[in-house]
């Protein structure tokens, strides 16, 4: 991705990116988590409360959806690079 489509955001009358998970109703009533590998959809307000299981590029991050994630990507939730750490040797 170049730097100049990163600073461009989505047109207005598009309306926010979503993926239209087809067992939504179902995840809801039975608090099973939708497993995806769509990082770019946008989370919307009918989505508070479900479960995702989100891909990072090896596994699947289990995350729960809250009011305050509303508006923000999918994929913010799911880091796909671990902290790095430091490797202590014996000898000091």
């Amino acid at each position: 991705m170049l730097p100049s489509q990163a600073l461009r955001a989505r047109s207005a009358w598009k309306g926010p990116f979503f993926v239209a998970f087809p067992n939504l109703a179902e995840a809801l009533r039975g608090n099973t988590p939708i497993r995806t590998n769509a990082r770019l959809c946008t989370i919307l307000p009918n989505y508070v409360g479900l479960r995702f299981l989100i891909h990072n590029g090896k596994s699947h991050v289990p995350i729960s959806i809250t009011e305050e994630m509303v508006g923000h990507k999918l994929g913010e939730f799911a880091p796909t690079r671990k902290r790095f750490q430091y490797k202590f040797s014996k000898n000091k």
